[in-house]
């Protein structure tokens, strides 16, 4: 029997900005479990969302119905090493999964920035890392299991409901409830992490041969500078520059959480100092090289709380979408206290992917919580609307499904499916419906 938390139990995102409260919070422990939760809701005549971490910054997750919670699953995990498949439970976070995998020598062929998301939340809403030849996350899903909004259970993988399975693993947990992923691994490898300032306008002359000469690069432009600290990842066969644990805590949890929350609490209480607190920072970032086992170079901790845009451009278009950028942030009337992040991916076939067969430049804005953020979102969004861009599903942004239909060429196969896997609407809500339509 499906365990279920009271009903009126609060849920909040890990940013503070979305808040719910839902009717029942179902904990199910298995595939069966979800499938009986989705088929009492819909009897109830409610809504049922899934939920993973909060990491979203939408209210993607958010509703008044019943909330969905996965951390329970106990679905078997399998390994087939010599295939590199692993079969997992999709609430399963991807930091536990990081650990299983280089215990069987194995790891995820990429990452993004954080390992804090479940599974199934991480490849719905289009997480991605950063490199040239990489897709997003969801591309590295072999099979997955789906319990649709009539109760029924879908394997599904691209050779069985290959459909489904092309829209599934970037869903927005529309068309259904993920409880099980396969993931095609890779063998467990060793990372090189370069870390160095540089000038915005020489990282843009060198970008081709940058993006293409890396495993994985990004980019941060600090707002008010021409500043920006570029990271690059490449594979290595030996371990032999491990980072000092000193350094690492100097660097990750000091100076990038501590001393940078401080930072922001000062520019916060004090706008005019933003600019010359920007040109610091930037200026006080040195260079560093180290090795590590992938996971721990591509995941870094985040403490300090901020709500975020981010858009895919092609990446023809990023020269001029950073222009503007800068354009945007040199006329706010309040102070912006993060830097932009920029990423790069490869173009995938999944529907709703942002990299749906194209190459993309991602650009991430992001504001410290408490401080005002619709009027500079909005600003780059009009931008990157013009641009061809792709909002993140997971992160801010102000589109509605009339102006994303154009953006993706298989919108309207991915609604025709939804009426399909979900003709009663138990997975809407507000978020959804704006998105996708009723």
């Amino acid at each position: 029997m499906t365990r279920t938390i009271p009903a009126g139990t609060a849920w909040t995102n890990w940013a503070g900005n979305q808040r719910s409260v839902a009717g029942a919070v179902p904990r199910p422990r298995d595939t069966g479990e979800v499938a009986e939760a989705v088929r009492a809701a819909a009897e109830a005549g409610a809504r049922i969302r899934p939920v993973g971490s909060g990491h979203s910054f939408t209210a993607i997750a958010a509703t008044d119905g019943h909330r969905l919670e996965l951390a329970d699953l106990t679905e078997p995990v399998r390994v087939d090493r010599e295939r590199r498949l692993v079969s997992v439970p999709a609430g399963m976070t991807l930091r536990t999964l990081n650990d299983l995998l280089a215990g069987h020598g194995l790891a995820m062929p990429n990452l993004g920035d954080i390992d804090a998301q479940t599974i199934a939340g991480a490849i719905s809403t289009g997480t991605h890392g950063t490199g040239a030849r990489l897709g997003c996350l969801a591309t590295a899903v072999e099979a997955l299991t789906l319990v649709t909004g009539t109760g029924e259970v879908l394997r599904c993988s691209a050779d069985t409901h290959p459909e489904v399975f092309a829209a599934a693993r970037v869903g927005l947990g529309a068309l259904g409830v993920l409880t099980e992923v396969t993931l095609r691994c890779v063998d467990a490898f060793t990372l090189l992490a370069h870390e160095r300032p540089a000038r915005l306008a020489d990282v843009l002359t060198d970008l081709p041969a940058l993006v293409d000469g890396h495993d994985h690069v990004e980019f941060y432009w600090f707002p008010y500078t021409d500043r920006v600290q570029v990271k690059t990842n490449d594979r290595v066969a030996v371990d032999d520059r491990p980072l000092p644990g000193w350094r690492g805590w100097l660097d990750d949890e000091f100076l990038a959480n501590t001393v940078f929350e401080r930072a922001c609490r000062l520019g916060r209480a004090s706008p005019r100092l933003v600019p010359t607190i920007s040109a610091v920072s930037a200026r006080a970032l040195t260079e560093r090289r180290y090795t590590g086992r992938s996971d721990r170079i591509f995941c870094t901790p985040r403490r300090v709380r901020f709500v975020e845009m981010e858009y895919a451009l092609p990446r023809a278009a990023l020269g001029e979408a950073l222009d503007a950028l800068r354009r945007i942030v040199d006329g706010l009337p309040f102070p912006v206290l993060f830097p932009a992040e920029v990423r790069f991916t490869a173009p995938d076939d999944i529907w709703l992917s942002h990299g749906y067969g194209r190459e993309s430049a991602y650009i991430a804005v992001h504001q410290y919580v408490g401080m005002p953020y619709e009027p500079y979102f909005r600003a780059f969004e009009e931008v990157a609307r013009g641009l061809a861009g792709r909002p993140h599903w997971g992160k801010l942004h102000y589109r509605d499904a009339g102006s994303l239909a154009p953006a993706y060429p298989r919108f309207a196969d991915f609604q025709a499916l939804r009426d399909t896997l979900d003709p009663a609407r138990v997975f809407t809500n507000p978020y959804l419906t704006r998105v996708l339509g009723s």
